[in-house]
């Protein structure tokens, strides 16, 4: 059993969080709890911190002050990779497989570098395959498993960036704008495969994006950056109601 879920103590933790570029201030004093198992939303104008928070949290960035705990453990100068074998995983903007990889091979990386590590066991090719198509059946992928990345329309790439997260198996998979750039219908696809990722799989979600119909499908709870502030944290309608962020966010 991991150790938050023995103590109660939130997935997440994030302390006092602070990290300059030169003299920017990019986040100023940051709290934020994430409990295990929840949906969490988190909104904020373009330059309000969010990406910049992700990579601290992740360890692309090392904070100058405050504190980042995942599953009870300290994450403090962890570097990057460390912090996905602990299970914290996240998927991209932009999502960036590897273009001279099959579907399926880019689903077997992770399988074979982060699991493979975590749980010092040899895989099999059999056992690899079998994971990899049930990886590939979860996004709906199992019948391009063969084809290459140039061949997939931008939603099934967008689930092949999620696909890849999820075979790191997460405890906490942080989403970052998975929906940029969709369809109305490919939204809501989107938005139903990370509601079956945390509902049928258990995992912990922070969804980072911009539309807002779909984080208020998607959300248990909203948390808002503003210029590298926090400024509201709570249940999705008191959020989006709230006079400060409608303000500074929403622009109404």
């Amino acid at each position: 059993m991991s150790s938050n879920a023995s103590t109660g103590a939130p997935l997440l933790q994030v302390k006092s969080l602070s990290k300059r570029f030169g003299g920017f201030i990019a986040l100023d004093g940051i709290d934020l709890e994430v409990a295990q198992g929840e949906r969490l939303g988190l909104i904020g104008p373009n330059g309000s911190g969010k990406s910049t928070l992700v990579n601290c949290i992740c360890g692309t960035l090392q904070n100058e002050a405050g504190t980042v705990t995942f599953d009870g453990r300290p994450l403090n100068g962890a570097p990057a990779h460390k912090r996905t074998h602990l299970g914290l995983a996240r998927s991209f903007q932009l999502p960036r497989p590897f273009a001279s990889m099959s579907v399926a091979d880019n689903i077997r990386v992770p399988l074979l570098y982060t699991v493979r590590h975590r749980s010092g066991l040899i895989h099999s090719a059999m056992d690899l395959d079998h994971r990899c198509l049930e990886l590939l059946a979860l996004v709906g992928l199992e019948h391009l498993a063969e084809r290459w990345p140039r061949d997939l329309t931008q939603v099934d790439m967008r689930k092949l960036e999620l696909a890849r997260a999820v075979a790191s198996e997460p405890k906490l998979l942080i989403a970052d704008e998975a929906m940029a750039g969709l369809s109305h219908s490919e939204v809501e696809d989107i938005v139903a495969l990370l509601l079956r990722l945390n509902r049928e799989q258990g995992i912990t979600v922070i969804l980072i994006e911009h539309i807002m119909r779909a984080v208020m499908a998607f959300s248990q709870r909203i948390a808002v950056l503003v210029s590298g502030r926090k400024i509201a944290d709570g249940k999705p309608d008191d959020v989006v109601n709230n006079p400060e962020v409608v303000s500074a966010y929403l622009g109404q």
